[in-house]
């Protein structure tokens, strides 16, 4: 366990669930699901099952850092690495496997979003366990992949290409392609075909195995972190940081590394797995009543309204009638009713937010 690291990614502003999810507060930040533990508590606990709590590293912005330490008083400052510029997960797992590399060559490492929601924590941790082991011996780029239950056009899909026996461990692949998010009609290609699952975004590897991942497939990053060997745990550590931020590119882990390297391999599992990254994936995982509403609110009272989500404060009286499929919600003074089909959109209701009304509303 003492080889054992965690890098959360916890940098993301999360604007698809606003106007709950502020720049200045995102989701990961929020008791979303009204069950006493904000997204990244809920994080921190699952994978504290397999990390000491100072083995773990929180990839974060810079405006964020008093709130994970607020919401994650076992961790100390420096486990908190604050980026000066959003550059996308590649940049973020770079630095922070350079910083691990000072300390612990040997490292195994779990890489994982702050904001996913698991429901089955026991085969989680399971699986991870599993994948765990497997990169300690072997020199393998290691993800997690979901069984799919639809065909979900909002998710990233692995193709497998054929199991790999390892030790007791009967549900190892060796990963085809990675596909980006596809139309309905090849989501259902993909679904029926068996072959495909969907990208969980959780990695597992050793550190030696991705810092050669990054030497060969993403030389300029890696060039980058490197030159901050001697600078990060000391007082120059953020002046190194603002200069390499701002000549690093903005590129995912996926693309930079993982859809390259020949050595990737996929866990295929199903643990209840949610990215949580719209309302209308609140919505399924959340509980319902009679007509389909998710209500988060005890001032709600509804008539004549089915299969809509309702995230209100609990001070404010809101009362809905005739609505279907809707999404409503009010946070600090903004109120959002969007139809759940067209939650795309929000992201462009920010923005336009952000051009006519000011920085103050998103």
């Amino acid at each position: 366990m003492k080889n054992t690291y965690c890098i959360i990614m916890a940098g993301g502003i999360g604007s698809r669930f606003w106007p709950l999810s502020k720049t200045s507060r995102p989701k990961q930040f929020i008791d979303i699901l009204g069950t006493g533990e904000t997204l990244i508590q809920q994080t921190f606990r699952r994978l504290s099952k397999l990390c000491p709590p100072e083995n773990f590293l929180v990839v974060t912005n810079l405006d964020y850092r008093d709130m994970v330490l607020k919401q994650l008083p076992q961790f100390k400052k420096e486990q908190v690495l604050c980026e000066p510029l959003r550059r996308n997960t590649a940049p973020c797992v770079a630095y922070a496997c350079h910083k691990i590399n000072k300390l612990n060559k040997d490292a195994n490492i779990i890489v994982a979003p702050s904001d996913h929601i698991i429901t089955n924590e026991e085969e989680f941790g399971k699986q991870l366990a599993n994948g765990l082991d497997f990169v300690a011996q072997n020199d393998a780029l290691l993800t997690l992949g979901i069984t799919p239950n639809r065909p979900e056009t909002g998710y990233g899909y692995i193709q497998i290409n054929g199991s790999v026996k390892y030790d007791t461990i009967n549900n190892l692949y060796k990963v085809k392609t990675f596909t980006e998010k596809p139309d309905l009609k090849m989501a259902k290609v993909f679904v029926e075909s068996g072959e495909f699952f969907w990208n969980s975004g959780i990695f597992i590897w050793s550190l030696k195995s991705i810092m050669k991942a990054f030497e060969t497939h993403l030389s300029e990053v890696n060039e980058l972190f490197s030159k901050g060997d001697k600078y990060y745990y000391t007082p120059e550590e953020d002046a190194f940081l603002n200069k390499a931020y701002s000549e690093c590119p903005n590129i995912s882990i996926d693309y930079g590394v993982m859809e390259k390297a020949r050595n990737v391999y996929v866990l295929c599992a199903d643990f209840g797995w949610s990215d949580l990254g719209t309302w209308g994936s609140l919505w399924d995982n959340s509980q319902r009543d009679d007509n389909g509403n998710a209500i988060n609110g005890n001032n709600v009272m509804l008539y004549n309204t089915k299969n809509c989500i309702l995230n209100v404060d609990n001070e404010k009286l809101v009362v809905a009638e005739g609505l279907d499929g809707y999404i409503v919600v009010e946070a600090d003074g903004t109120l959002l009713i969007c139809r759940k089909e067209n939650e795309q959109q929000i992201r462009q209701f920010v923005n336009d937010v952000r051009i006519n009304k000011g920085d103050q509303y998103v």
